[in-house]
């Protein structure tokens, strides 16, 4: 049974004009709305009225879009807001402004970006969007600092913890990213050709490393994270001259969707953002796209490193506990890069042969698809495995190219 009353098209300027808070921010009276959502999880909405001001409105939905039958959690909404709330706070302008939770709808109330673009669409199409690998570093490390024992005191951190506790999502992220492409699973396919590149990933030598990785996710709650920081999940603009950089002033990239939200190793969302960026270099190697997108693309690992490690250092003279040595904060710095190179190992792998995989691959004719996705696994398996041998930017944008298709 629904436990909430889901929005139309028709109700949400009704909605709107119940919210007293959001009045100066729309007209309900002549605000017109549409169901943008492409996704399984959630309804997403932009109100827009007469004066062109517009919000954005997602409400989860009780069950899966495409089959009703499948009840799923509201509650994910609440690990949306959070994420929400805390990019507000710590990383403002590098994610949809927010407006706030409506608890009892399971909704909140966003920015409308609807006139930007979701980065892997760009990426697919070989755009360059100058800055966007800082801006996601920089939130990685605003939330990686600010919402972890690094600025806060301990019972501050186990009390976010204990509220931040996602396990339906999470449940979904330990099948599909840790366990089901390692094993004969439905959810896994693949085309004929990769046959051999799939097979060798079912060995326990594989996933003894694979465990570990799954462990400390499962295990180390160090922050708050996004939890599915992809390219489809991270907004670039289009800037007015078309390709290249934003508009001054203009923030380079903005993270949304972050309902799979909890506390976990900071490594994760950089890896599950390297992992994708991977899938992008794949994409490019078959494709044959200009140089320049090619360079600046390999060019992203280090752009977001720079800036995580940046922000991290620059925030570091502000940590909380005097015991957290400078000394500390290297050793911390190269675990966190290892398991970031092992997880974006594990993103391209389920990516690539499990479920929800991406356009990057999805889209290339079959005989460009098979040799992408064997140089994937290829790499990705390295990358798995490599116990620290990828030890720079360099390194693991590199990887790839010296794979044979």
């Amino acid at each position: 049974m629904m436990s909430t009353e889901l929005l139309t098209e028709e109700s949400v300027g009704d909605y709107l004009a119940s919210r007293d808070d959001l009045a100066s921010r729309i007209d309900a009276s002549t605000a017109r709305a549409r169901e943008v959502g492409d996704g399984n999880l959630n309804l997403v909405f932009v109100a827009r009225d007469a004066s062109g001001r517009s919000l954005a409105l997602k409400q989860t939905l009780p069950y899966v879009r495409g089959d009703h039958s499948w009840a799923v959690t509201e509650d994910s909404i609440f690990a949306e807001a959070r994420g929400l709330e805390a990019a507000a706070q710590s990383a403002p302008g590098l994610a949809p402004d927010y407006f706030g939770l409506d608890a009892d709808r399971r909704l909140v109330v966003i920015e409308d970006l609807s006139e930007w673009r979701v980065w892997r669409g760009a990426l697919n199409d070989g755009i360059v969007s100058t800055g966007a690998g800082a801006a996601v570093g920089e939130l990685v490390a605003a939330l990686g600092f600010s919402t972890s024992y690094f600025g806060l005191p301990p019972a501050e951190v186990q009390s976010r913890v204990a509220r931040s506790i996602n396990p339906e999502l999470w449940q979904i992220t330990e099948d599909l990213v840790f366990t089901e492409p390692y094993f004969d699973h439905p959810h896994n396919s693949w085309d004929a050709g990769a046959e051999d590149a799939v097979l060798a990933l079912r060995d326990d030598r594989v996933r003894s490393h694979v465990a570990e990785l799954k462990h400390a996710f499962l295990t180390r709650a160090e922050a708050l994270l996004h939890g599915d920081l992809h390219t489809g999940s991270v907004f670039v603009p289009v800037p007015s001259g078309g390709a290249g950089a934003a508009s001054a002033g203009q923030p380079a990239a903005k993270a949304f969707d972050f309902e799979f939200g909890a506390y976990g190793p900071t490594a994760f969302d950089l890896g599950m953002f390297f992992g994708n960026i991977l899938i992008a270099q794949a994409r490019d190697a078959v494709a044959g796209a200009n140089p320049a997108f090619s360079s600046w693309l390999s060019g992203l690992y280090s752009e977001t490193w720079s800036a995580f490690e940046r922000g991290i250092r620059t925030r570091w003279p502000e940590r909380v506990d005097p015991v957290l040595t400078d000394d500390y904060l290297e050793t911390w710095l190269e675990e966190t890069w290892r398991l970031a190179v092992g997880y974006a190992g594990v993103e391209a792998i389920r990516r690539s042969i499990g479920w929800a995989k991406v356009s990057d691959l999805e889209t290339l004719p079959e005989p460009q698809r098979v040799e992408a996705v064997r140089r994937l696994l290829t790499t990705s398996r390295e990358l798995v495995t490599s116990g620290g041998r990828i030890g720079s930017a360099a390194d693991l944008s590199s990887a790839l190219s010296g794979v044979a298709a």
